[in-house]
């Protein structure tokens, strides 16, 4: 269905572009034919992120011809996050849907996600199911993945670094930083929303070679520490660092009245033994962490007075072949 200016846009479909020539025409293809046939308004944004090849002339020839069509050109090579964020920040539909451009996410299924979402729940994630991909280079680091995210959020969600429907609002009020859109279904549950999920295929790539390399495993790591930081702590890192401060100080108290006790009942001299060094390291390290702590804590703060700051430039929007210049030309 065209997209009406009067109307309220039920679906935006987010999706990064990089370097995905080969698969453009076919997505949109396949893209317009799944969302004409719910019967509903909708706009597709892809993210050019900085293609080297002739993504964007594609794009803005499918623009011409597409008012759904928005092409959304960063000016140079972000990341897979943040052409995410950047997409969202466009959009304007009721529900976002996050999704690949290599149609290992299918545009036919769609409207299981949307059917889930219309429900009532914040957010659905697309399960993957009968993955043909390597064992060893990406199923098993999934499943290595998910189980850690599942631990240390609460989050019950099988697959979260896949196909995902979020209500728009919810997905425009979110800061991603890099490496957070595999995260996203734990974020969300733990900002307080309800998530469920939906069964997927996961058909091979259409066309071109996967971005994907054993350097993003090691990032998952990393997203996961973070992840168990902010959930266990409230994003709080005096909560973190002052726990362990308390404990170092304990430690180091409990070693001083042992070596007190043996002075003044033994007549121990307490200043050259070992255990009397060890409390003073356990004092100035109890020290150590709690001004660690409320560093942290006044750049945690820093943080959230500036997070309004987005991490990208939109060089131009492109609708129908016509290029706008963003307004907003002061985002880094």
């Amino acid at each position: 269905m065209p997209k009406n200016a009067m109307q309220e846009i039920e679906i935006s479909i987010v999706t990064p572009m990089h370097n995905e020539e080969g698969c453009v025409r076919e997505f949109h293809t396949r893209m317009t034919a799944a969302l004409s046939a719910m019967n509903t308004t909708y706009e597709i944004l892809l993210v050019n992120d900085g293609s080297t090849d002739c993504t964007e002339d594609i794009i803005r020839e499918l623009s011409l011809n597409d008012p759904n069509l928005k092409g959304i050109m960063l000016a140079r090579n972000r990341g897979q996050c943040t052409a995410i964020y950047a997409g969202i920040q466009e959009s304007l539909g009721k529900y976002v849907v996050i999704m690949d451009g290599d149609l290992q996410h299918k545009p036919e299924e769609i409207p299981s996600l949307i059917e889930e979402i219309r429900k009532g729940c914040d957010l659905v994630s697309g399960r993957r199911t009968n993955r043909g991909e390597s064992m060893i280079k990406r199923k098993l680091p999934s499943k290595i993945a998910n189980y850690l995210m599942r631990t240390t959020s609460g989050c019950q969600v099988q697959d979260m670094g896949g196909l995902s429907c979020l209500k728009g609002k919810l997905a425009r009020s979110m800061t991603l930083r890099e490496g957070q859109h595999r995260l996203i279904p734990a974020l969300v549950y733990t900002m307080g929303g309800s998530v469920t999920e939906v069964p997927i295929s996961a058909p091979p790539r259409f066309a071109g070679k996967s971005h994907y390399g054993i350097g993003r495993s090691i990032d998952v790591l990393f997203d996961i520490v973070m992840l168990w930081f902010q959930s266990s702590f409230k994003q709080r890192p005096i909560y973190l660092f002052g726990r362990i401060s308390l404990l170092m100080f304990m430690v180091a108290s409990l070693i001083m009245v042992w070596l007190l006790y043996g002075k003044v009942f033994f007549g121990i001299h307490m200043g050259t033994r070992p255990p009397f060094m060890g409390a003073i390291l356990l004092y100035l390290s109890s020290l150590g962490f709690m001004s660690t702590g409320f560093i942290l804590e006044s750049l945690a703060n820093t943080y959230e007075a500036v997070m309004g700051t987005k991490t990208y430039q939109i060089r131009e929007v492109v609708s129908q072949g016509i290029a706008e210049i963003p307004k907003d030309t002061d985002n880094k």
